[in-house]
């Protein structure tokens, strides 16, 4: 303690001790994977992922893609934390496992309706999917 030294109850001089007690971010880490995970890989909780949703372009047409990175432009002006999974050489398949494990609670796939201006919602942690309008799709992530 640097030899300080104080005044105890009985008015006798002291060597301060100290102690630091704490569980570190890498325990508090490992505990949120262990109580937020499914066989499939992680679930993030909303309040400590690391982004907000994660957009993932499918398909093997240009539209998707620029669908996709157009609405994680749009998500990320409204102040959103955005993962965008642009590679192009990636099946679908694979991006979605990817997506399993890094477990970012939201995920938006622009794939097959990408032409008609619909997306699928995807909530990580309770596995519902929905196709919805990309506008119904902003609104719901922003809200």
């Amino acid at each position: 303690a640097l030899g300080l030294k104080v005044l105890d109850e009985n008015g006798k001089l002291v060597t301060v001790t100290m102690g630091s007690y704490g569980i570190g971010v890498t325990r508090i880490l490992a505990i949120i994977a262990e109580l937020n995970n499914d066989d499939k890989g992680l679930i993030w909780p909303a309040s400590v992922a690391p982004f907000d949703v994660h957009v993932v372009a499918t398909g093997r047409d240009a539209v998707a893609f620029e669908l996709a990175a157009s609405v994680a432009d749009q998500l990320e002006h409204a102040g959103l934390d955005v993962l965008y999974d642009d590679r192009p050489k990636v099946s679908p398949g694979v991006k979605f496992g990817d997506a399993e494990l890094v477990g970012v609670p939201r995920i938006l796939i622009v794939g097959r309706g990408a032409a008609g201006g619909q997306v699928e919602l995807w909530d990580r942690r309770t596995g519902r999917r929905d196709i919805v309008s990309v506008v119904d799709a902003i609104t719901a992530l922003t809200s």
